[in-house]
């Protein structure tokens, strides 16, 4: 009796015990999260004062894990191992549903990629250009090898996207935190000039800023296209104690996310005046570029472009994931409406052709619609992150045991205000 105890509480430890997967995972989930869009952070989440930035700073911490938890759980409900996200909502909803749910997720991360393609070929032919100034090759090329050189590493499998993204937050980190020190010497007290109620950077009252502002916080650390993943790979790793693990690696994560993000977010605000930041707003170009043009500081013209490409690899990664899991269902659930079937390899082989090519042709024909897309995905996104997670706690035999919290309450009150602040943005 004595040795099964101790090897049963053994065993137990060793479930505890931080794994060095854990870590790859934790800066994976921080690397899909923060992307290019955390160089346009500071100029829409500081427009309207201090007093809506300090509110959002303290409640992006819940915001993001109590969600993001959430739809883990969600995916870990599933009756069997190794089920993704498209497969345990045709599990908990049906068929239909499930058909509905996947065609949606699919075509709100999807549009995501299509912009990170745009968006790495723009910042390195403009590097190639302006900093070191040198012919950049034809769109239609240099698009192609960038595509290729981000697709090169997904070939080789999804442990090695993990571990790339893993490997590009260290400098990322590293730029965001040294940018946000040098800063400091430029602070100044025209940012507590709107240390007011009355939100005295917008004009506007403190509720409108802060439900206008909700919105970018919670896009700004969204990380769900990586969710289905992480949670069905710490499943296969550590079985049922899965969710326990799942939400330490989330909470690790979100706490570097808010902690870097946050302080590189006060640093740029304290160093510039709320008319500086309306400026920059009304110019449409991310803080490092407005910051190069304000201080004439070299250094940061070409910190800029170097932590923006980073930023658009490790995301474009993260979210080539989501979108891969989305075509995927699509195919499978079509195939099996028919009685067919396909091999997973063939299926992933498919899917990197489609990707390769729409990716391509959208970087080379650089459309301007593309933000009207990301932006319309937004409400989608919404709703399977906090919505979706919280009607099956109260709907979902197996996700019962989470009902009756505070946090669910506080989850869907954030993701009704994220999507009546998005529609109103949209058509306002």
């Amino acid at each position: 009796m004595e040795t099964t105890q101790t090897g049963v509480i053994e065993g137990v430890d060793k479930q505890d015990k931080w794994r060095k997967t854990d870590t790859l995972w934790m800066l994976g989930l921080y690397g899909t999260a923060i992307g290019a869009g955390v160089l346009f952070l500071p100029i829409n989440a500081g427009a309207g004062g201090l007093i809506p930035l300090i509110i959002m700073a303290i409640l992006a911490f819940p915001m993001t894990y109590f969600a993001h938890r959430g739809l883990t759980r969600f995916v870990l409900s599933g009756k069997n191992p190794g089920e993704d996200i498209t497969e345990v909502v045709e599990e908990h909803f049906g068929t239909g549903a499930g058909k509905l749910i996947t065609l949606l997720y699919f075509f709100a991360i999807y549009p995501i990629l299509l912009v990170y393609s745009v968006a790495i070929t723009n910042t390195v032919e403009s590097f190639l250009t302006h900093q070191l100034h040198i012919t950049a090759p034809p769109r239609i090329i240099l698009s192609l090898i960038l595509i290729l050189a981000m697709m090169i590493i997904i070939k080789f499998g999804e442990q090695m996207i993990v571990k790339a993204m893993s490997f590009l937050v260290f400098p990322f980190v590293a730029t965001l935190m040294v940018l946000a020190l040098y800063l400091i010497p430029h602070w100044n007290a025209s940012a507590l000039e709107t240390l007011s109620w009355s939100a005295a950077g917008t004009g506007e009252g403190l509720g409108k800023t802060l439900w206008l502002a909700i919105p970018v916080m919670v896009f700004s650390f969204n990380h769900s296209p990586i969710i289905s993943s992480f949670a069905v790979a710490k499943r296969h790793e550590y079985g049922e104690q899965a969710e326990r693990k799942c939400s330490r690696i989330l909470a690790c994560a979100h706490v570097m996310m808010i902690v870097t993000v946050m302080l590189f977010v006060f640093s740029c605000v304290l160093s510039l005046s709320p008319a500086d930041l309306a400026q920059a707003k009304a110019q449409n170009i991310s803080i490092l570029s407005y910051l190069a043009n304000h201080f004439n500081a070299p250094v940061i013209a070409w910190m800029a472009p170097i932590i923006a490409i980073i930023a658009i690899t490790k995301s474009f990664l993260g979210h080539y994931l989501g979108a891969r899991e989305g075509f995927n269902g699509i195919v499978i659930k079509s195939l099996r409406s028919r009685g067919r079937q396909m091999e997973v390899k063939k299926l992933n082989r498919l899917t990197a052709l489609f990707m390769l090519l729409t990716t391509w042709l959208v970087a080379t024909l650089n459309p301007s619609i593309l933000g009207m897309i990301e932006t319309l995905g937004g409400p989608v996104i919404a709703i399977i992150l906090f919505l979706m997670p919280m009607y099956a706690i109260a709907r979902v035999p197996s996700m019962r045991q989470y009902s009756g919290k505070l946090s669910n309450l506080f989850v869907v009150w954030i993701g009704l205000i994220a999507i009546s602040a998005i529609f109103y943005s949209l058509f306002s």
